[in-house]
């Protein structure tokens, strides 16, 4: 009889049972005391270690092959947006665009507190650690942990000057352990002061300012070696969000963060309170910097339209460049406080949310450009974006197209009611003055013979005319274009009565002379346009002398400014638009006033509010200039063609 054989959990294997004796029951057999715990306890330490050897070679893998993938570390990475510098026509700087690095400074030229400030409200363990604050990531951690969003960071300068040179700002994990290998790698082979250094000259400040001395000069006008105490605590507190505490956008946030960065100063012993007190005294600088700095909002809707148009004279823009314009400073200077003026005068009262100004050579170069009431407040060009329609400002087109077929100004032509297809345009009186001339019409903007002249013309010729003079909006040939029905830019009227400046030929108006880059090379240079005459020099005279007499005795008195001019007020049905273009043998300007959305304005026409604002730009302009008869331009060949070569050159 084969016998029985059993296991236990902590045999080798089986063993035979023990003999039985006769007559007697076999006893069971006993456990070691404890054992089958410990086989469990035994069970989770072997599979902990095994885990922890795998975790230990997958983690040295990972590390592997992110060391094997960090970018070249001979070579720091450079890439940016190029610089675009643009210049008025005097040469003075209307602005800096792109990313902008000042000249490398020394950590031993700069002033004892900018690296102190920074290092205090940045890294204030720099020296002391590693590359990787320990310390301080805990700290953040808790802190994040405690408000249930991140409100600390836990990177170190060298950390930040590891993502700054060589890795991109993407928020993942895999670029955060490069970041960490690349902050050990620098610690190893650079000093700390040689680290500082990096940082302080390529750290991002605002305003597409990269390091200090860049900062520096856009913020205050002078080398980062000259920053006193509280500049240095501005700067440094530029670090947390570089938009949010420019002080050229909101100075009263600079000034509060400043005072952190003091305080924090004062406790890493960078700063004696009553040196930070003192500091704080000097809280105007920055207030008067930033009063000064807003010169450089100057032009902003302008500048705008030519880093729109670049592309277009160079191709992809790929290095820093130099850009030569148009723009008389004191011009536009005259034209941004005249819209400010009238609008703060009447813009509540009549319901005026916005306005626009351009002026223009007669040759078409741009002198000024006032794309809206506030740049900061809505940076939609008002000039070159918005068609409105021009009420009767697009008149003269319909009497060029009305002289073209034969009209003269002594012609009468009867104001009184009209109907055509059951369209019953009226005056805006709304009275009637029976025969009267053309010239005296037009002066006076009588819409009922507008109508009639358009009708006798032809709506196409009306059609050709505005096209050929510089109108480029879809224009379709209807009598209701007589009175302003289709929608054009400022930019596109104004550049229309330029032509009657002139003598009769085309423009096509423009702004950027050269553009050259960094090292001088000319990359663009602008050759005078010969597009040729347009408008009979006859035509030309008859259309001045009958604009003039809206200046002197129409609609448009307001704009009267004691020099010879000419023009057209223009109002569109229910007061949505009010215009006033006009011009002398020197400048032509246009004004627009209105509301974006088209709201109704209370009771304003072109030869109110839009006329004052015409008459402070075009007054100031011509300040200390000689007068130029309009119509002896027309009757002085000479004299024409003195002035036109004094415009466009040899």
């Amino acid at each position: 009889m084969s016998q029985k054989h059993t296991e236990r959990d902590d045999d080798d294997g089986p063993k035979p049972a023990p003999t039985q004796k006769r007559g007697k029951k076999a006893a069971a057999p006993t456990a070691r005391p404890g054992s089958h715990q410990g086989s469990r306890v035994w069970r989770w330490v072997s599979n902990i270690l095994a885990l922890g050897v795998w975790a230990g070679v997958f983690g040295g893998a990972v590390l592997g092959y992110l060391a094997l993938t960090l970018p070249p570390i001979d070579s720091a990475s450079l890439t940016r947006r190029p610089n675009i510098v643009i210049l008025d026509a005097s040469g003075a700087e209307l602005g800096s665009f792109g990313d902008i690095y000042g000249e490398a400074v020394a950590l031993k030229d700069l002033p004892k507190h900018l690296p102190a400030a920074v290092v205090a409200i940045e890294d204030r363990r720099f020296y002391d650690h590693f590359g990787i604050d320990l310390r301080g990531l805990a700290r953040a951690m808790v802190a994040n942990a405690q408000a249930k969003g991140v409100v600390q960071g836990g990177s170190t300068i060298t950390q930040q000057v590891a993502k700054n040179l060589f890795l991109t700002p993407e928020r993942t994990l895999t670029r955060k352990l490069r970041e960490v290998l690349l902050a050990l790698w620098l610690e190893r082979n650079f000093t700390k002061d040689e680290i500082l250094t990096i940082y302080l000259n390529r750290v991002y400040l605002g305003a597409g300012t990269y390091g200090v001395e860049a900062a520096s000069q856009r913020y205050f006008g002078r080398s980062a070696a000259e920053l006193g105490v509280y500049q240095s605590a501005v700067l440094a507190g530029l670090l947390k969000a570089p938009s949010r505490y420019n002080p050229t956008n909101n100075a009263e946030l600079a000034k509060a963060r400043a005072q952190i960065v003091l305080k924090t100063m004062v406790e890493t012993g960078a700063l004696t309170d009553a040196q930070a007190k003192s500091a704080q005294q000097n809280a105007t600088l920055i207030l008067r910097s930033a009063a000064a700095t807003k010169h450089a909002m100057r032009a902003r809707y302008f500048s705008d339209w030519i880093l729109s148009q670049l592309d277009s004279f160079v191709g992809t823009v790929d290095r820093d460049l130099i850009v030569r314009t148009t723009l008389d400073g004191s011009t536009q200077a005259a034209a941004e406080v005249a819209l400010e003026k009238q609008l703060d005068a009447s813009g509540a009262a009549q319901k005026i949310g916005e306005g626009a100004v351009l002026s223009l050579s007669p040759d078409g170069a741009v002198r000024a450009m006032v794309g809206g009431r506030n740049y900061a407040d809505s940076q939609f060009n008002r000039v070159t974006q918005a068609s409105r329609q021009p009420g009767s400002a697009f008149k003269p087109f319909v009497y060029l197209a009305a002289l073209d077929a034969g009209y003269q100004p002594d012609d009468h032509v009867t104001d009184g009611p009209i109907n055509i297809g059951g369209w019953k345009p009226q005056n805006f009186s709304g009275k009637y003055a029976g025969p009267i001339t053309v010239h005296a019409a037009l002066a006076e903007s009588i819409n009922t013979v507008a109508v009639r002249l358009a009708q006798s013309a032809g709506p196409k010729a009306v059609v050709a005319t505005a096209h050929r003079l510089g109108i480029g909006s879809d224009l379709k040939p209807e009598l209701s274009l007589a009175l302003g029905s289709a929608e054009v830019t400022l930019l596109e009227l104004t550049s229309a009565y330029a032509p009657f400046a002139n003598g009769g030929l085309a423009i096509l108006p423009y702004a950027i002379t050269q553009i050259t880059d960094r090292d001088g090379a000319v990359v663009y240079q602008r050759q005078a346009d010969e597009l040729g005459r347009i408008i009979a020099p006859e035509r030309v005279a008859t259309m001045n002398r009958m604009m003039r007499e809206v200046i002197e005795a129409g609609t448009g008195k307001a704009a009267a400014f004691g020099f010879p001019a000419a023009g057209k007020t223009g109002t569109s049905s229910d007061f949505r638009d009010a215009w006033f273009i006009g011009y002398t043998a020197e400048l032509v300007t246009g004004v627009w006033v209105g509301n974006d959305d088209g709201a109704f304005m209370k009771g304003v026409t072109g030869g109110g509010v839009p006329a004052r604002i015409w008459h402070d730009v075009m007054a100031a302009a011509h300040k200390d200039h000689q007068p130029i008869d309009l119509s002896g331009l027309e009757e002085d060949q000479n004299l024409f063609a003195k002035f036109w070569q004094s415009v466009v050159g040899d």
